[in-house]
């Protein structure tokens, strides 16, 4: 009989109770936890990083390039939207600056970035090109497909849109990658919302810097109205220029019969446009008046814009120069075609500004006036002492030479001493000019044609860089009336922007005169010794002449200037008694 064995017994393996898996899917949570701690971990230096500077341009910027890194995507852009729901601003990452060059202007805000806009809710395409919303690429815009977009409000209004392209693993976006864009979306909102506050009270320092500025320029006497370029005027201009980040600013008085004038400018276009004139029935003069500001987001395209020179600006700011109740007159401040709009907030501080601006101006003139008295008085003793003395003996003189003349019977001679009696009668027409200069009065009071011919070679002047010559000849304002003498201001101011601008001139000669006849005419010639003006230029602008003298019945000609050189221009036009 076999002896008895004890039976084996089976233990089972870990496998067999399923510990495998389980240990398995152990660690794969360990991996996806470390992998999330990992993204958490990259959402909070995300979100640091975003809001570790206060400048708005680099913190966009930063936006971008921080999103990008965070969901590992190879494009990325932000675009910033205007008042009008259009991108103002585009900020790109990823693209080169020769690429971007290529590619040309950026969107404007149609197909899937303007779908965005729209319906402002996050989006997610596998392939934003067969999208029925797209609208394709510009050429040489790098292929685009995975694609990711989402909103980013400031204080719960849409300040932008985020937009990710090209995943760098070749694969799409996913639900995982939107929420951690939507945690940075939120925490930029605050960073964009902290750079537009420090941008905004660094803005309104520099604002009350400017107005402290131009108070202390204008009360101090630095800014000298005998100095060219240092008009009290013109340092309000230059200011409000700066300040405002506007390519041009002008400022405009109230003329005699009614409207404005542009008296002083800075910028690139203000030589050019000293001494236009916006009607009194146009709308910004009219609201001006009212003691309105106007704000005009484009004057290229603006319906009511009765001065074709203002359709060369975009984004338009004028503001009344207001003081002890009355309208001193306009501050205006332009921007060029395609720039940003004004806003609001920019408005309320210029309105500030201006305001300050008027006061300084009514004490500056207070004093100048007070100075002026001082200066007029000399002026009057010297007027005298010209008239009484110097004009007597240059005609004592050019008497003494025409007796002489008689008892000379060598030819040269006579014509020698023929040339010195009419430069005499010429430098005894100069003086009379200048003892008339030195006997008007304040520039704001009423004035006849000679002030007002003054006043606009004046303010070429300064143009120029010297001194035009300027001589009347006859009863020049006893005659020379509306529209004729409205007419002869325009030419004149034309005749001399073309002098300033095309002439390289060293001596520019204006003569006014009234010529007997039947009927009498007012004459007015503008001779510069310059290289001449191009054919175009000269067709163009006699034609201008032509056209003012002619509705009067009158004519222009052109001719060689002064020492045979440059350029002389005459325009007449017939007097009515």
């Amino acid at each position: 009989m076999a002896p008895n064995r004890a039976k084996a017994t089976r233990i089972p393996t870990l496998s067999t109770f399923g510990l495998d898996d389980l240990v398995s899917e152990v660690n794969e949570r360990l991996s996806l936890a470390a992998a999330t701690a990992d993204r958490m971990r990259e959402l909070l230096e995300a979100i640091v990083a975003v809001g570790s500077g206060l400048d708005q341009h680099a913190t966009l910027l930063r936006i971008v390039r921080t999103a990008i890194d965070l969901v590992g995507a190879r494009y990325g852009a932000l675009g910033v939207l205007g008042p009008d729901k259009t991108v103002s601003d585009f900020i790109t990452v990823g693209i080169d600056d020769g690429t971007r060059a290529e590619i040309g202007d950026p969107p404007v805000g149609r197909g899937i970035l303007g779908a965005l806009i729209d319906d402002p809710r996050p989006l997610i395409l596998d392939d934003l090109s067969t999208d029925p919303r797209s609208v394709g690429f510009p050429a040489n815009h790098p292929p685009m497909h995975s694609f990711i977009g989402l909103p980013i409000r400031v204080r719960d209004t849409v300040f932008g849109n985020l937009y990710l392209t090209e995943k760098l693993d070749g694969g799409h976006f996913t639900a995982e990658d939107l929420q951690l864009l939507q945690a940075l979306a939120a925490a930029a909102g605050v960073a964009i919302d902290n750079a537009r506050l420090y941008e905004a009270s660094r803005q309104r320092e520099r604002w009350i810097a400017g107005a402290a500025a131009v108070t202390t320029a204008l009360l101090s006497g630095e800014a000298d109205p005998e100095a060219v370029g240092e008009d009290p005027l013109n340092v309000v201009a230059e200011q409000a220029r700066r300040l405002a980040d506007s390519d041009d600013a002008f400022v405009l008085l109230p003329l005699e019969g009614g409207g404005m004038g542009v008296e002083a400018g800075a910028g690139r276009e203000a030589r050019d446009l000293l001494g236009l004139e916006l009607p009194a029935d146009g709308t910004v003069v009219r609201r001006l008046a009212q003691g309105d500001s106007v704000l005009i987001d484009d004057l290229m395209t603006a319906a009511d814009v009765s001065v074709p020179e203002a359709r060369a600006f975009g984004p338009l700011l004028a503001l009344p120069l207001s003081a002890e109740d009355r309208v001193l007159g306009m501050l205006t401040m332009v921007r060029l075609p395609g720039r940003p709009v004004f806003t609001d907030a920019e408005r309320d501080l210029a309105e500030s500004f201006a305001s300050q601006a008027a006061l300084a101006l009514v004490f500056a003139e207070a004093q100048n006036t007070r100075r002026r008295l001082d200066v007029l008085m000399d002026r009057d003793r010297i007027a005298r002492d010209l008239h009484d003395l110097v004009i007597q003996r240059l005609f004592a003189t050019g008497m003494m030479l025409q007796t002489a003349e008689r008892s000379v019977q060598v030819p040269v001679v006579r014509e020698k001493i023929d040339q010195a009696v009419d430069e005499l009668d010429a430098t005894i027409q100069e003086v009379r000019t200048t003892i008339f200069a030195l006997q008007q009065g304040p520039e704001n009071a009423p004035a006849g044609l000679r002030a007002r011919v003054l006043r606009e070679v004046a303010v070429i002047a300064q143009g120029l860089g010297f001194q035009p010559s300027v001589s009347f000849v006859g009863p020049v304002d006893a005659r020379i009336a509306d529209p004729v003498a409205r007419n002869l201001l325009a030419a004149l101011r034309e005749m001399l922007s073309n002098a300033s601008r095309h002439a390289a001139a060293s001596r520019v000669e204006v003569r006014v005169a009234v010529e007997d006849g039947r009927p009498a005419q007012a004459v007015l010639s503008v001779a510069d010794d310059g290289v001449g003006m191009a054919a175009a230029t000269r067709r163009s602008g006699l034609e201008n002449l032509r056209r003012r003298a002619g509705s009067l019945g009158g004519g222009a000609e052109w001719g060689v200037g002064l020492d045979g050189r440059g350029t002389r221009v005459t325009w007449r036009a017939p007097l009515r008694d």
